[in-house]
């Protein structure tokens, strides 16, 4: 086979399996980073758990959603500078035209679809699997004393109130200072310069709704934000209900939930909002503004991944920052069990799903869609 062939193979590859996962990543970041290791780690063998984590550990370190930073990540893994493009596409654009039709509807008749029936199934299921890709992943990050201490303070102080970034940072930080001293003479750590959610000139504020306006606001956010989907519950509100009171909060929080209760990464709620200030060209260009800090920060980074391994006191903060990732997907993984494991059916349904994935290789989407139609099914018979 030619170099073009297997490049066009790769890529070709790529598109296919993250469609698939932008079809079926429920359950937000932790979820989507589960099904990611299932089908590129254990069943298509692109890369190993240890390079896996490094990856991960890079998404942690710049702003923007984490699970699609993945999905761009891998997809240059695998098929270079048009995979990079592919993976991050294939796996928003299907949540991306999911959200843009709930908009519609919710335009056209005032409310949301009901989905309540078939997550009943789905989030159980993801739980399982979120939990068997931190039993897999942890054995690998976790690999000294330290760190495992590191990732048991992020899930204490995470429910403590802390700040995720702080906690992020705090870790490497922590892990890189004891590197340096372990290997004195003391070497000067890096200075980090927080990112600002710099706001826009007071010139660009409108009412009526601007698209010029809308993608710059979508794009400042994108650009700035980390942590959960409730840091960027913040920032929208912050833009488009006070600064510039174009949503209520009402139709923020419908948004998000809309978000949550989608596949894909949770920023298309961007879709969303976009849609409702400015129909198809708004949920478009917010869409665009969101997602795009994403690609630039990824494609400027992912070559360094290597060389913050290859030196050891940065190869000692991306573990660090690896560890604290893990500590914190525990801690969301406890609050997503906890809205998800409601009653007899849900726990079962979350332990076949972990159990399976630990003892046979099924693709995780077999999982989600089984367990989307299992939830419909008991709930329609009353159990």
């Amino acid at each position: 086979m030619s170099a073009s062939g297997t490049q066009g193979g790769r890529l070709r590859e790529v598109i296919a399996v993250f469609l698939r996962l932008g079809f079926t990543g429920f359950g937000g970041p932790a979820a989507h980073v589960g099904m990611m290791r299932e089908e590129v780690v254990r069943r298509r063998g692109w890369l190993d758990d240890g390079r896996f984590l490094d990856l991960l550990g890079a998404t942690n370190l710049i702003p923007g959603p984490n699970s699609t930073e993945m999905t761009i990540h891998l997809g240059y893994l695998r098929a270079g500078w048009p995979g990079l493009i592919a993976g991050g596409l294939s796996f928003v654009l299907p949540a991306m035209l999911i959200v843009l039709g709930l908009a519609w509807g919710y335009v056209r008749y005032g409310a949301l679809p009901a989905a309540g029936w078939l997550l009943y199934g789905v989030k159980p299921v993801v739980i399982g699997l979120i939990a068997h890709a931190l039993w897999s992943l942890g054995k690998k990050g976790l690999k000294s004393p330290l760190a495992a201490a590191i990732g048991l303070a992020a899930l204490v102080l995470y429910f403590a109130g802390a700040n995720e970034i702080a906690l992020l940072f705090g870790g490497g930080l922590i892990a890189a200072a004891v590197e340096i001293w372990r290997r004195r003479p003391r070497a000067p750590l890096a200075a980090f310069a927080p990112f600002l959610g710099l706001g826009l000139p007071a010139a660009l504020t409108a009412t009526p709704v601007s698209l010029l306006v809308l993608f710059l606001t979508c794009l400042k956010i994108g650009a700035v934000l980390y942590g959960s989907g409730y840091v960027l519950l913040a920032f929208l509100r912050a833009d488009f209900v006070t600064r510039l009171g174009w949503l209520t909060d009402q139709q923020l929080l419908d948004a998000i939930a809309v978000g949550q209760i989608t596949p894909g990464p949770l920023f298309t709620s961007a879709t969303f909002l976009g849609y409702l200030l400015a129909g198809v060209p708004g949920a478009l260009l917010a869409t665009l503004g969101m997602l795009l800090p994403s690609f630039v920060f990824v494609a400027a980074t992912h070559r360094l991944v290597p060389r913050l391994r290859a030196s050891p006191w940065l190869g000692a903060m991306l573990d660090g920052v690896i560890a604290s990732s893990l500590g914190l997907m525990a801690a969301v993984t406890a609050q997503l069990a906890r809205a998800s494991i409601i009653d007899v059916p849900t726990a079962g349904l979350a332990a076949l799903a972990f159990g399976l994935l630990l003892r046979t290789s099924i693709n995780p989407t077999w999982l989600v869609l089984g367990g989307a139609a299992l939830g419909v099914a008991l709930r329609a018979l009353g159990l």
